[in-house]
């Protein structure tokens, strides 16, 4: 359980909740209204838990870190609020989206706000490296948004191709959990990098679960619809490995069934990921990436943050959620 886990950095976690709501307040009652809904939904809080971790890692977390963590939830929570916009989603974590319930308009603007809001945040900190991490971190992320939007309905996406939009899209703000903890801890240049590849390999790790779930988990766990990747036209791994592995036959289905999106064929694309060990591939994938966890935290001194982040990785592959 994620809050098992979690159990050694639980009162930090609370701080940064503290810091979140004294942060996101608003004269305007719709901002309030919206930044309350998405920011009490019941995310899991991953990238502000896994910065707290590295700066555990690497020495004591403080107050900068508690204020970077809720940062970086900021930058998250808006990507998320502009994502539900361009994806016409409707549910998150088993609730309406803040676009389902208050509008595209509305939903954009407070996300333009809370991503300012964590630049204001930023500021305060005054270290002109962490702004330079978190200014290319944004930067990409909306890179990888537009890469992802201009592959949207696009069954010939390659695999380097995906690589790179998870990359942008997802891995790069969990690097940053990395850096931005090293940098506040005065870590050596290699130590900064070992943090920031092991955010990068968390970061693939969630984004290729949460490909798989879409294809294989139960709505009830994951308080989204199935499916959802295959309506909004998103080429995933599971299917690129489907697609290759797959009868031609198998293959046109589903290069039609992403080109218009078409959710009534998500049986048989799920039949067919069976038949070509399409998901059973992409978990080779994660186990991988659990070794190179490991082998990165191999290079930090044992303690409880390290035995964490090696239990963390484990339940980020057996996640249902």
């Amino acid at each position: 359980m994620l809050s098992t886990i979690l159990s050694p950095i639980s009162n930090d976690l609370n701080e940064v909740n503290n810091v979140i709501r004294k942060s996101l307040f608003s004269e305007i009652p719709i901002v309030n209204q919206i930044s309350n809904h998405i920011i009490n939904s019941g995310g899991k809080r991953m990238r502000p838990s896994i910065h707290l971790l590295f700066a555990k890692l690497t020495g004591e977390i403080n107050t900068s870190h508690h204020a970077m963590a809720a940062i970086i939830e900021f930058i998250h929570t808006a990507t998320l609020l502009h994502d539900d916009v361009v994806d016409q989603s409707t549910q998150r974590r088993s609730k309406k989206t803040a676009n389902a319930l208050f509008g595209n308009s509305s939903s954009v603007l407070v996300g333009d706000f809370i991503y300012s809001r964590s630049f204001q945040m930023m500021t305060k900190i005054n270290n002109m490296e962490v702004m330079e991490i978190l200014a290319d971190a944004t930067n990409a992320i909306s890179e990888g948004e537009i890469l992802q939007l201009l592959n949207t309905k696009n069954p010939d996406l390659s695999e380097n191709d995906y690589f790179q939009v998870i990359g942008f899209k997802t891995a790069k703000l969990f690097e940053s959990c990395g850096s931005l903890a090293g940098v506040l801890n005065e870590v050596d240049q290699e130590k900064q990098k070992d943090l920031a590849k092991l955010g990068n390999i968390f970061g693939i790790m969630f984004q290729l679960t949460d490909d798989i779930l879409d294809y294989s988990g139960k709505e009830i766990e994951m308080g989204k619809n199935i499916g959802d990747d295959l309506t909004e036209g998103k080429v995933t791994l599971p299917l690129i490995y489907a697609m290759q592995n797959g009868s031609d036959t198998q293959g046109k289905l589903i290069k039609e069934a992403i080109k218009i999106g078409d959710i009534n064929r998500l049986p048989d694309i799920i039949q067919i990921l069976s038949d070509t060990n399409a998901i059973a591939t992409v978990e080779k994938h994660l186990v991988q990436k659990v070794i190179e966890v490991n082998e990165v935290l191999g290079r930090f001194d044992k303690g409880e943050a390290r035995k964490t982040l090696s239990s963390l990785a484990n339940y980020i592959l057996e996640r249902k959620s």
